[in-house]
């Protein structure tokens, strides 16, 4: 598979401080990516890079053969907490419609095009019982849904998202993971960080962090114990179970509060 990103000796420092060692790394074109390692690996930096919102300080980053530049119209980016300001009383249709503004222009009005798309990200993530409510009053699932909606109803090559699943209710994140799986087919390359590894092992490919790209290949190459021991060190993991190797995260801890639906 032809690359959408390629990273060669990239480097990245944030607050003066190294957030990602040299590293060089590959994304496949039409395929699902995971970017996985422990807290403060670099999984965040490394998307950041790739969407132009944090600079290099050395080696190269191409995204779909350019410079990555913030706001391009060809990339989506879903991050994983998104600020809803409650004093701004915009609906759901309204913030997924803000998806069309890279491409539209801020002050344009939508098209009928543009409005069924739209409308078939609004569809795609089952909310058209939310469309006219609040943004603000929504659950946190509701939320991310409402999010990735927009990033879906944008002019998109590659779908950036930055832990997408985490802390959310089963039926958002069921419905969140299975548009993860549909854009491929789309075209569309999907990036996407986690601390799951069941998550990881359902991607086509996998970039292992622990402040460096670790290793990156298929699942099955990269997953195994040696990697993960490496990433993560001998005490975060479970070797008596190499199959189904688990890793402890408080994000995934089994006791965390998740956010339900309202």
């Amino acid at each position: 598979m032809s690359a959408v990103i390629t990273g060669r000796d990239v480097v990245v420092v944030r607050d003066g401080q190294v957030a990602l060692a040299a590293s060089t790394f590959t994304v496949p074109e039409a395929a699902i990516t995971a970017v996985i390692g422990p807290n403060g690996s670099g999984k965040s930096t490394l998307l950041h890079a790739a969407t132009g919102l944090l600079p290099l300080e050395s080696g190269t980053l191409e995204v779909l053969g350019k410079t990555p530049v913030e706001g391009r119209s060809d990339v989506a980016y879903v991050v994983q907490h998104m600020n809803v300001n409650p004093g701004i009383p915009m609906t759901v249709r309204e913030v997924v419609s803000m998806g069309r503004y890279p491409t539209v222009g801020l002050l344009r009005p939508l098209s009928a095009a543009d409005k069924a798309l739209v409308n078939d990200a609004i569809a795609l993530l089952r909310i058209e019982d939310l469309a006219d409510r609040q943004v603000a009053k929504l659950s946190g699932g509701q939320r991310q849904r409402v999010f990735v909606a927009q990033a879906l109803a944008q002019d998109h090559t590659i779908l950036f998202m930055d832990e997408p699943l985490t802390g959310l209710d089963i039926q958002s994140a069921q419905t969140i993971d299975d548009i993860m799986h549909e854009e491929p087919a789309r075209g569309c390359s999907v990036v996407f960080t986690t601390h799951d590894l069941e998550e990881a092992r359902a991607a086509d490919h996998v970039i292992l962090v622990s402040g460096y790209v670790v290793a990156e290949g298929a699942p099955e190459d990269v997953l195994t114990s040696e990697n993960l021991a490496r990433a993560y060190g001998l005490g975060l993991l479970h070797p008596e179970n190499t199959a189904g190797l688990g890793i402890i995260d408080d994000a995934h801890d089994p006791h965390h509060t998740h956010d339900h639906e309202k």
